[in-house]
Formats: C-alpha cells, sequence, structure tokens
C-alpha cells in the first residue's frame, strides 16, 4: 500500500518527524481508516528513500500514542479511535501548535494584531493550497 507522505531532507526537522507528523495527520483525519494494514517498515523504508531505523521509530511512537497497533507475524495496523478521542487528540495538538507559535511571536515582541494578521494570512495560504491538491493541482 502506497502512504501519502513525503520528506524533504532540506527542512530543518528531522525526518522521524516528518513522517510521523504526516502519517498522524493521515490517520487521524481518517483518511487511512481503522484496520488499514500499512507497509511493512522495510517497505515504508524503501519507499521513502530513508533507513528502516526511521521507519520503526515512527510506527513505535504512533503504536505508543494508540493510533497503530503491531501484530506478531501478520503486520502494523491503523488502530480503532474513536470519535471524541479522534476530535480530542486533534485539538490537542493544534492549540500545542498555536501555544509554540504565540510563544515565538511574543519573543519576537509581535502584537496581537499581527499574530492575528499573520494566522489569516497562513490560514489563507494553507487553505488555498490544500483545496488545489485536493482538486488535483500541484
Amino acid at each position: 500500500m502506497w502512504i501519502p507522505v513525503h520528506i524533504d531532507e532540506n527542512r530543518p526537522e528531522p525526518l522521524y518527524h516528518q513522517v510521523e507528523v504526516q502519517l498522524r495527520s493521515l490517520i487521524l483525519s481518517g483518511q487511512l481508516a481503522e484496520g488499514t494494514l500499512l507497509p511493512s517498515i522495510r517497505e515504508f523504508a524503501a519507499d521513502l528513500r530513508c533507513s528502516a531505523i526511521t521507519v520503526r521509530r515512527v510506527y513505535q511512537d504512533l503504536e505508543n500514542e494508540g493510533l497503530l497497533r503491531t501484530r506478531q507475524g501478520t503486520g502494523t495496523f491503523v488502530a480503532g479511535i474513536d470519535q471524541s478521542a479522534r476530535d480530542e487528540f486533534r485539538l490537542v495538538r493544534v492549540v500545542e501548535a498555536f501555544e509554540r507559535a504565540v510563544e515565538t511571536g511574543l519573543q519576537l515582541q509581535c502584537s496581537r494584531e499581527e499574530m492575528e494578521r499573520i494566522w489569516r494570512e497562513a490560514y489563507d495560504r494553507k487553505r488555498a493550497e490544500a483545496d488545489g491538491e485536493k482538486g488535483g493541482q500541484r
């Protein structure tokens, strides 16, 4: 199974983090349904052109979070997550990201108005990108 995860070696985030964030998003958004069999560690690493250690770490981290489950000899599957847990988990992640962004803005002495403007512009830009990708554009 092909998983739409892409890594960029030019980004400052470690490769495992890039993969983990994208895979978590695919699971929590429902794009990867409960019970979906994920590629083996070696297969996914080959697809991503990265180390099997990287993929193993991602699978272990997401299993520790309860998003994946591994059955010995069968493979790694997307775990069942009820909607309330999915919503809570999703919102907690967004709040954490906003808090980091606000902290950065405050450290750089941005005003509330500047930060709100930056948020609106970033939201509009990312929404347009996402809509473009859904429309088959890349």
